[in-house]
């Protein structure tokens, strides 16, 4: 028998929230273990709990969908991202595939594609609502014309730094390693979060360390 999907809801509307709840309650592969109504409540859920997926609204109080999503960038999470929203615009969905969110689903779609995307979603594949599909396909025309950021964009300086970022080394480590000012260190690492698309307080660390084999 197939493990439960653990799944936590967010929206700031009760009544919404509610009805989503009991109609997945129906569904014997899924188990509901936390609400919130707003952001930072379910960040805190997710954090907490660790659900194979989260059910997000965009537009809720204290924080929004995708500021949980933003933040969940910056931590080790498993718990893979649905938004249900009544946004169309394709602009929306990109910011939001950018975040890392897995499944996107406007808020009239049925109870089956809603059913559909979390089975999908939770064993790591991408889901749209059928009307926004050929935002998946731009999407990922898109990505098929970028080369992807590698450590190879990088100046000889900036490989220096992030493998002593690699070795957890401080910036002040660093710049009296390199005979460079604090300052320097900060710009260096900047750009290496810019020319590798990192974001969040740690991703720059956890690059460094993924890569530390090829660094040495």
């Amino acid at each position: 028998m197939a493990a439960e999907i653990t799944i936590v809801i967010a929206d700031d509307h009760p009544m919404f929230r509610r009805g989503l709840r009991q109609s997945l309650d129906e569904c014997p592969d899924f188990k509901i273990v936390g609400e919130a109504g707003d952001g930072q409540t379910a960040l805190q859920l997710i954090g907490e709990l660790n659900p194979a997926v989260a059910i997000l609204d965009i537009s809720m109080p204290v924080m929004d969908g995708f500021a949980v999503a933003r933040e969940l960038q910056t931590v080790s999470q498993h718990t893979y991202l649905i938004v249900l929203t009544a946004y169309q615009e394709e602009s929306i969905f990109d910011e939001a595939m950018q975040l890392g969110v897995k499944g996107y689903l406007l808020k009239e779609s049925s109870l089956n594609e809603i059913v559909s995307c979390v089975k999908a979603v939770a064993a790591g594949q991408h889901y749209a609502s059928p009307a926004l599909t050929s935002y998946l396909i731009n999407l990922s025309h898109t990505k098929a014309g970028k080369n992807e950021p590698s450590i190879k964009d990088l100046t000889p300086t900036e490989l220096r730094v992030l493998k002593l970022i690699a070795q957890y080394k401080t910036s002040r480590e660093i710049a009296d390693e390199l005979f460079i000012s604090h300052h320097t260190v900060e710009t260096h690492r900047r750009n290496i979060c810019d020319k590798l698309d990192l974001h969040g307080s740690h991703a720059l660390m956890k690059f460094a360390l993924a890569h530390a084999r090829e660094l040495s």
